[in-house]
């Protein structure tokens, strides 16, 4: 599509650039495997939702330093659509069985989902940050470009705490200037701030709406963990992963990981 197109000779294919989009699935499997498409259609598909994703939570994390909570929320609502989507998307994978992957896994190489920097990314946004991935990117620079700007911006959930902390609540000082290119930790010090919103949520609604929202979302990154790693178990068994990476015990590990602690923890304090 020119930039100069006029809006008159705008056609749904130009806008949305379909000539680049439906061209850009290249099976590498010789002969060509019918299920690869399905594979790399999926891949595809998560890293376009993945991309809205990432441009909603970065957007939310702007409204809350803005004091705009209101279209934060609006903004946070959506990611959880999203994610909805993406958690339901692994059944389509799943109908993936194993002798028909095993017919083109060699052609996939080295390349893994472990490499996805918007994935990452979304991990950084959230709070799960790790400087040491950006080594896993040096030569992608999109990848590496992305990666670091999450890394040394104020998490949502900095964010969040710095909008508490205007609004009057005494949130822990070393949480309110803390390094926030390091992933965020259990502080026992910010669970009685939160518990006081719990405890009013009538004078606290927005607040406390805003508690729940990140719940949400941390449940639903949980979840889409969860349906991960189930279908890789039903796709490859206990085998290694491409890419170097072990595989189901990676993923069940990665099932441990939580963004927001104090969250959870405030549920037992109440």
């Amino acid at each position: 599509m020119s930039g100069h197109e006029s809006a008159e000779d705008l056609s749904y294919g130009s806008y949305l650039r379909l000539d680049r989009l439906l061209t850009a699935q290249q099976p590498r499997s010789r002969p060509e495997h019918h299920d690869e498409m399905l594979f790399i259609v999926q891949h595809q598909t998560s890293e376009l939702w993945l991309k809205l994703v990432l441009h909603e939570l970065r957007t939310a994390a702007d409204d809350m330093a803005a004091d705009d909570l209101g279209r934060a929320l609006k903004r946070l609502a959506r990611v959880k659509q999203v994610q909805r989507t993406l958690i339901e998307q692994w059944s389509v994978l799943a109908t993936l069985t194993p002798p028909e992957y095993v017919q083109f896994r060699g052609a996939l190489g080295s390349s893994s989902g472990f490499q996805s920097y918007q994935y990452r990314a979304v991990e950084f946004v959230l709070g799960n940050k790790d400087a040491g991935m950006l080594e896993m990117f040096a030569d992608d620079e999109q990848g590496s470009r992305l990666l670091d700007e999450a890394l040394h911006t104020p998490s949502l959930y900095d964010r969040f705490l710095r909008l508490l902390a205007r609004r009057g609540f005494d949130v822990p000082g070393d949480l309110l200037a803390r390094d926030v290119t390091l992933a965020h930790t259990y502080h026992p010090g910010l669970v009685p701030v939160l518990a006081r919103v719990y405890a009013d949520t009538g004078t606290h609604w927005d607040l406390y709406e805003t508690c729940e929202e990140l719940v949400d979302i941390e449940e639903n990154v949980q979840l889409w963990r969860f349906r991960h790693l189930k279908t890789v178990e039903r796709t490859i068994g206990t085998r290694p992963g491409t890419g170097g990476t072990s595989g189901r015990d990676f993923l069940r590990r990665a099932l441990d990981l939580t963004f927001f602690p104090e969250l959870y923890a405030v549920r037992t304090a109440l």
